[in-house]
């Protein structure tokens, strides 16, 4: 079989994957095996791959073929998540762009929309990762709006309303005004904004007098009902049973008080906006007080914005602001920065909004999950100071706000069959519904025609929090085959980005249905950033397309330059040197393997360096399987390559080839050049989870193999105890190695071979002795009991190592090299020494100047002598 002079990336990564979907091996099904089971986090159905794609999936396929190479029934479950908000949002902008609105379709035909939306670029991503290499088992890809996984969804609804932790609740929420629906706390970003601070008049009823309020959004006062001030603040005692009017407005709101209010804050006085802030929603509650919503759902001013309804909130703000002037009640504006929410979808300002919305009540849900992480350690994170984030979120948990004013997603199985806000059941089907409203009316003439489903759906981590779980059937069928054998899963690799919004919740999810933890061990990624620390963007133009860095690369590259420097929990710089460097491994590798299947094999003797290179590098690979093994353990996948990339590139590529190697057009004897073999092949099969292609390939070249021999289901290296001694005995060889390439270079030593005379002061045994006569071209290796005059010499530890230079050097020429070396350092001793001669100079400069001089004084003065007495042993 002829082997190619290069590694044809491109050529092997579509060989080998067809290869291993053709035969199946990324397919798992219970047996007798002990599972290995990884969820993937499901990347959005319209999503392309990004570099975070490419790191965390890199990372799972790493783990998983290292799974199944150790003899585990390895499972990796791929799928897609349905991603209300973003899906929906280009939904609606493609429709428009056909001069369609939403609002003018049924749900039924935006759902049509939508899933042909989905159908024509749901797949991509999961195309995609097929070319990082990702070992799926692809048969299992689930959707989060399957039917199977859709119903299981219900089914929990359901399930927790029942047990009264889902309600409905008109509450003050976060509303996304661009995608028009409620966000849960955790969907909510809170960044610093420099605007301005604006300080109103309102004039008191029945006189001259005014209150100023000062506030950062003008608008909102055409939804104020009260003034509130502190009972204790003396200022204002004389307004107690007034009231004000509203600028503009011109309404008549009274003056209450509230120990709520700071006196020592701005004025002390608080405009009260029952519909737009949550704490004002309070007061109002208190104090009886109208509730005046002012906004459309997309943040434009509805009727009670008098003369600018329809205009946005932030047009309105600098035009009210001017009106306010004119009429007299801007008292004055300041720069101010405060903390503004935006939403984590689409980038917005949040609206604090009142609306009936469905909540799950979570403190008593979280107390299981806190404990598995927290105390048991059931569930552990690395790095393991996320720990401090996650205790602070749940042990604050809040409600969890689970509806949202969409269509696409899992509509909510509650349905109204009248008017009152209570008149409703919640049921897995219409069917059952109706049985309910039936019950619960004591009305049997009821009809499905009488009952109107809710009209929001799901929020989509309402779904994905049992995806552990569902996608093996788990809460259709608990005691289905499947479910029992898998779960709970091995290994979550995940951004610490969605610690709260989906690893946290699944933990829940899985004490509240099974019991159980979800998983063991949570692997936190950190976010790839650009060289210069930036996070990337398409807005930023710093992203390079993976699938362009695969092809320039190879997929091999890309995920070795990925992982080199991707330490669990910390970002990783991104360079494209780093691909760079994962591609020159590769070719080192392949070049490696070329050169032992280059070599001849004959029946000859095997001479004793080769005996000792096989020994020491066995036990360098059994130390490396060990470090390996632990990096692993501690999911230090970083380190674990880099283990790997230093024994293949340093021990095995630099040292073990170059020792057992045979001379200029000589064969190898065959039980060393078996032994080559089989070392390499142990180093492949290291190699296979961080680059699956490229060792597949050797590895079928190397010999031929049956599918069942493929390098993705062998046996991952048996962990033996290392030698120690060889190792450490090979760590001074190579010294004695490095000191005579080092004399050799510096000397100008001319012949091939040299004498090498030993002064053993530690007392080695000589078991390296024929490595370094092969690797040194040394001829004859001996010890002596004493120094060796007129010959070349350099130590090794304790040891001393003699060349005698009689016929090894040119001397002529060292001479001459060494004469002028001479001359030079006299020269510079003699200028250096006139400034120290020189008084002024003494006297004058520096303390530190003159003792720089009087250090180069010495150290020329010792060069001198050096060069003197190698000249003298020339001579």
């Amino acid at each position: 079989m002829t082997i190619p002079s290069q590694f044809d990336a491109k050529a092997a990564e579509g060989k080998w994957y067809e290869y291993w979907m053709k035969h199946n091996y990324f397919h798992s099904e219970p047996d007798h095996r002990t599972p290995y089971t990884i969820v993937i986090p499901p990347p959005n159905v319209t999503g392309v791959l990004h570099m975070g794609h490419m790191l965390n999936n890199t990372i799972q396929d790493v783990l998983i073929r290292r799974a199944r190479l150790k003899g585990f029934n390895a499972c990796w479950v791929p799928g897609t998540d349905h991603a209300s908000i973003a899906t929906e949002a280009k939904v609606v902008a493609k429709l428009k762009a056909e001069g369609i609105n939403k609002n003018d379709l049924t749900r039924e035909e935006f759902l049509k929309h939508a899933w042909e939306w989905t159908d024509k670029y749901g797949g991509v991503i999961l195309e995609q990762l097929k070319k990082l290499g990702a070992s799926c088992d692809w048969d299992r890809t689930k959707f989060t709006m399957d039917p199977d996984m859709s119903a299981s969804v219900i089914k929990s609804f359901v399930d927790l309303y029942n047990k009264g932790l889902i309600y409905r609740g008109y509450r003050m929420v976060n509303w996304d005004p661009e995608a028009k629906t409620t966000l849960s706390d955790e969907e909510v970003n809170y960044e610093e904004r420099q605007g301005k601070l604006y300080h109103l008049r309102y004039k008191i009823e029945g006189s001259e007098d005014y209150v100023t309020v000062a506030t950062t959004r003008p608008e909102t006062i055409l939804g104020d009902t009260a003034i509130c001030i502190n009972p204790n603040d003396e200022r204002y005692a004389h307004l107690k049973g007034k009231n004000a009017i509203v600028p503009i407005a011109n309404r008549v709101i009274p003056i209450i008080f509230d120990e709520y209010v700071d006196m020592e804050f701005g004025t002390g006085c608080l405009k009260v906006t029952p519909a737009h802030d949550v704490n004002d929603k309070e007061l109002g509650e208190r104090h009886n007080l109208e509730i005046i919503d002012i906004f459309n759902d997309d943040a434009t001013l509805n009727s009670f914005g008098l003369q600018y309804a329809g205009k946005d909130r932030f047009v309105v703000r600098d035009e009210i602001a001017k009106e306010l002037e004119t009429l007299g009640s801007l008292a004055k504006t300041e720069v101010h920065v405060n903390k503004v929410g935006t939403s984590e979808r689409t980038k917005a300002v949040i609206e604090p909004r009142l609306s009936d919305q469905w909540f799950l009540k979570m403190e008593g849900l979280a107390k299981p999950a806190i404990k598995a992480v927290l105390e048991s350690e059931d569930v552990k994170l690395y790095p393991k100071r996320f720990d401090n984030t996650y205790r602070h979120w749940m042990e604050n948990i809040r409600d969890w706000n689970i509806s949202r004013q969409l269509w696409w997603g899992q509509q909510i199985p509650a349905y109204y069959f009248g008017d009152g806000k209570e008149d409703f059941v919640v049921a897995e089907t219409p069917a059952d519904a109706l049985a309910l409203a039936k019950e619960r009316t004591g009305n049997q003439n009821l009809t499905a025609a009488d009952l109107k489903q809710d009209a929001d759906a799901l929020d989509t981590w309402f779904s994905s929090w049992l995806w552990p779980m569902a996608v093996f059937g788990g809460i259709l069928d608990p005691e289905n085959k499947d479910f029992k054998y898998y779960y709970p899963t091995n290994d979550l690799v995940t951004g610490p980005d969605i610690l709260f919004f989906w690893v946290a919740r699944m933990i829940v999810a899985g004490y509240e249905y099974t019991g159980e933890k979800p998983f063991t061990n949570v692997y936190l990624t950190g976010l790839v950033r650009d060289k210069q620390g930036r996070k990337m963007s398409k807005s930023l133009g710093n992203s390079p397309d993976p699938l362009d860095l695969i092809e320039k690369f190879g997929a091999d590259g890309v995920r070795t330059g990925l992982l080199l420097s991707a330490s669990a929990g910390n970002d990783i710089m991104f360079d494209e040197e780093l691909c760079s460097q994962g591609k020159a491994f590769a070719n080192k590798i392949w070049n490696a393997f070329r050169l032992i299947k280059g070599w001849e094999v004959s029946d000859i003797e095997q001479p004793d360096y080769a005996r000792m290179a096989i020994n020491w590098y066995e036990a360098k690979l059994n130390k490396a399987i060990a470090e390996i093994e632990d990096h692993f353990e501690k999911y230090r996948i970083s380190d674990a390559l880099m283990a790997t990339y230093k024994l293949v590139w340093d021990d095995f590529c630099s040292w073990f080839l170059e020792m057992i190697k045979p001379a200029y057009q000589q064969p190898i004897d065959r039980t060393t050049y078996n032994k080559a073999i089989e070392m390499l092949e142990a180093n492949l099969k290291l190699l296979h989870p961080f680059m699956p292609f490229l060792t597949e390939e050797i590895w079928q070249y190397i010999a031929d193999r049956k599918p069942e021999e493929a390098l993705i289901i062998s046996k991952w290296p048996t962990l033996k105890q290392a030698d120690e001694r060889l190792i450490a005995g090979f760590e001074k060889a190579s010294e004695v190695i490095s000191g005579i390439r080092t004399i050799r270079k510096e000397k100008n030593i001319l012949r091939d071979t040299i004498d090498l005379k030993v002064l053993n002061n530690e007392g080695l045994s000589g078991e390296f002795d024929s490595i370094i006569k092969k690797l040194g071209n040394v001829a004859n290796l001996d010890y002596t009991p004493e120094k060796v005059n007129g010959a070349l010499t350099f130590r090794a530890g304790s040891n001393e190592y003699f060349i005698p230079v009689t016929g090894a050097v040119d001397v002529e020429g060292e001479i001459a090299k060494l004469t002028k070396e001479l001359e030079y350092n006299k020269g510079f001793l003699k200028s250096v020494q006139a400034k120290l001669s020189n008084e002024k100079f003494v006297s004058n400069a520096a303390e530190k100047a003159v003792a720089s001089e009087r250090q180069k004084e010495a150290d020329a003065l010792a060069k001198i002598a050096t060069i003197e007495q190698s000249l003298a042993s020339l001579k």
